[in-house]
C-alpha cells in the first residue's frame, strides 16, 4: 500500500484516524503500531514476521545493553548482537543474491539464487534500530521499558517505506508525552496534500516521460538529455513528495519528525547538495560510520578512505546492484575533489556553479537510472554525442512541448521561490488575509486532482518500494 492510493487515502487513512483519535492516550501507541503491522502486511503478510523479530531484537537488547552499561566488555557484546541481527537480516534479505551472482561470475559456477523477496522499508527500519541501540550503548538515550512504544517507534507506518530515517533521540519524549491540537493537525494535512500533489501531479507525469523514452525507437541527443533532466526532477519530487507526506502524517499523529529535503537544487556543489538531499540519510551514516571512523580529524589518506567507505555505503544501501555502487563512488570522488581543490570557488560563483552542479547530478542520476553498468555507461555515451544518435529528433521535441508545462513546474517547485513569494505576501494584513482564503481552498482543489488522477488508474509507482 502506498499513500499515493485510494485505497489508503479513503479507507485506511481515515479508519486509523479515527480509531486512534477516539482511544484514550494510553491505547494510541498500540493503536499506531497494530495500524502499522497491518499497513505492512497488506503487500506480504509473512514479512511482519521479520519486523516483529526485528523490534523484539531490538527490544531485548537495548534493555541489555542499560542493565550492563557499567561492564564495558557485556555492554560491547550486546550492542554488537543487536547490530549483527540488523544487518544480518538486510544482508539477507536484500543482498544474498547479489553476492551469489557476483560469486558465479568470478568463479564460473552456478549456485542457484534465492529469489528473495524484499521487506518493504527493512532499508530504513534497520538503520533506525540501529541507531536506538548504538544511542543506548552511548547512553545518549535511555532503553525504552515499553515494548509498545519502542515497536509503534520502529513500526511507524508514516516514514516506514522510504523514510525520513527518524531516530528515536528524535521523537522520545513524543512517544510518551505528545500533544494532539487542530492547529499542528491542519498544518500536517497540508503538508500531507503539498506531498501527494508533488508526487500525483508531478512526479507520476514525469515518470511517464521517462518510460517513454526507455521504449522509444527515435531516440536523439536531445532526448537523452531530456530524459536526464525529467528523471532528475521526478526522482525529487517522488522522494521528497513521499517524505512531505510522512512529516504531514506524523504531525496529525503528534509527532514532529526531521525535515529530509531542503531545496537541493539551488546548490552550488555536490558537497552542499548533499547537505539538503535526503539529509536524515546523510545525517546517519555522518554520525554512525563517518565520525566513529575518525571523521576529517585523520590523516589526509585516511579521511579520504572515510570518505569512500561512507560513499560506498551509501551507495550500497540503496540497492544490490553495481550500478548503486558506482553511482556512491562517483559522489565520492567528486566530494574529494571538491574538499581537495575547489570548494571554496564554488561556493563564490554565481552561475557556473550551479551549472557545474546541475551536470554532474544527471550525470549521477543517469548512471543511478540505469538497467546495469554498460547501459548506464551507453546513455552518457548518448547524452555527450558518443553514441551515433542524431542531435534532435521529432519524438524529443514533441514530448518536450507535452511536458514543457510540467518540467516548468518541476523547476519552480524545485526552488525557495513559491515560498518565498508567500512569506512576502504574508507580511501585510490583506496579503495573509488572502493566503487564509486561498490556502484552504488549493489544498481542496489539489486533492480533487490527485484523487481524479489517482481514480483513473494513472501511472502510479513508487521509486523508493524498491530500496
Amino acid at each position: 500500500m502506498v499513500f499515493s492510493s485510494i485505497p489508503f487515502l479513503y479507507w485506511f487513512l481515515p479508519v486509523v484516524l479515527g480509531i486512534y483519535f477516539l482511544s484514550p492516550k494510553f491505547l494510541k501507541n498500540t493503536v499506531l503500531l497494530l495500524a502499522s503491522l497491518a499497513f505492512y502486511a497488506w503487500g506480504e503478510a509473512k514479512l511482519v514476521l521479520i519486523m516483529i523479530f526485528s523490534i523484539a531484537q531490538g527490544y531485548i537488547f537495548g534493555l541489555l545493553i542499560e542493565k550492563y552499561r557499567e561492564k564495558k566488555y557485556l555492554k560491547n557484546i550486546f550492542t554488537a548482537l543487536s547490530c549483527l541481527a540488523s544487518i544480518g537480516l538486510l544482508v539477507y534479505f536484500k543482498y544474498a543474491d547479489f553476492f551469489i551472482e557476483n560469486f558465479n561470475a568470478l568463479t564460473g559456477m552456478s549456485i542457484a539464487t534465492l529469489g528473495i523477496v524484499l521487506p518493504i522499508g527493512i532499508s530504513f527500519y534497520t538503520f533506525q534500530i540501529l541507531s536506538y541501540t548504538v544511542d543506548v550503548a552511548r547512553s545518549t538515550v535511555k532503553a525504552q521499558k515499553n515494548p509498545i512504544n519502542l515497536g509503534a517507534y520502529i513500526a511507524m507506518f508514516p516514514q516506514l517505506i522510504a523514510g525520513p530515517i527518524v531516530r528515536y533521540s528524535d521523537i522520545e519524549k513524543q512517544l510518551t508525552d505528545r500533544t494532539h491540537s487542530v492547529a499542528f493537525a491542519s498544518e500536517g494535512v497540508r503538508r500531507f496534500i503539498i506531498g501527494l500533489s508533488k508526487k500525483v501531479l508531478i512526479a507520476n507525469q514525469l515518470g511517464e516521460l521517462i518510460n517513454t523514452f526507455k521504449g522509444s525507437g527515435d531516440k536523439s541527443v536531445m532526448f537523452v538529455w531530456l530524459y536526464a533532466f525529467a528523471y532528475a526532477i521526478h526522482i525529487y519530487f517522488d522522494f521528497s513528495g513521499y517524505s512531505d507526506m510522512a512529516i504531514g502524517l506524523g504531525k496529525i499523529l503528534g509527532f514532529d519528525f526531521p525535515e529530509n529535503f531542503n531545496y537541493p537544487f539551488i546548490s552550488k556543489s555536490a558537497t552542499e547538495f548533499w547537505r539538503r538531499w535526503h539529509m536524515t540519510l546523510g545525517g546517519w551514516f555522518r554520525d554512525y560510520v563517518y565520525i566513529p571512523m575518525g571523521g576529517n580529524r585523520v590523516p589526509k589518506i585516511r579521511w579520504y578512505f572515510n570518505i569512500f567507505v561512507v560513499w560506498f555505503l551509501t551507495g550500497f544501501w540503496h540497492g544490490a546492484d553495481w550500478t548503486f555502487i558506482v553511482w556512491g563512488l562517483f559522489f565520492a570522488v567528486l566530494l574529494v575533489c571538491e574538499k581537495t581543490w575547489y570548494l571554496k570557488y564554488l561556493e563564490k560563483g554565481k552561475i557556473l556553479p550551479h551549472l557545474y552542479k546541475l551536470l554532474f547530478v544527471l550525470v549521477s542520476f543517469v548512471i543511478f537510472d540505469s538497467a546495469g553498468l554498460s547501459a548506464g555507461f551507453k546513455t552518457l555515451g548518448d547524452m555527450f554525442g558518443f553514441g551515433g544518435l542524431p542531435i534532435w529528433s521529432y519524438e524529443a521535441v514533441y514530448q518536450l512541448k507535452s511536458y514543457a508545462v510540467i518540467l516548468i513546474f518541476g523547476i519552480i517547485g524545485s526552488t525557495p521561490a513559491l515560498k518565498t513569494a508567500a512569506q512576502k505576501i504574508s507580511q501585510n494584513k490583506t496579503g495573509e488575509k488572502i493566503l487564509n482564503i486561498l490556502e484552504p481552498l488549493s489544498a481542496l482543489l489539489l486533492m480533487a486532482l490527485c484523487t481524479g488522477y489517482l481514480a483513473d488508474g494513472s501511472f502510479n509507482p513508487f521509486l523508493y518500494f524498491r530500496f
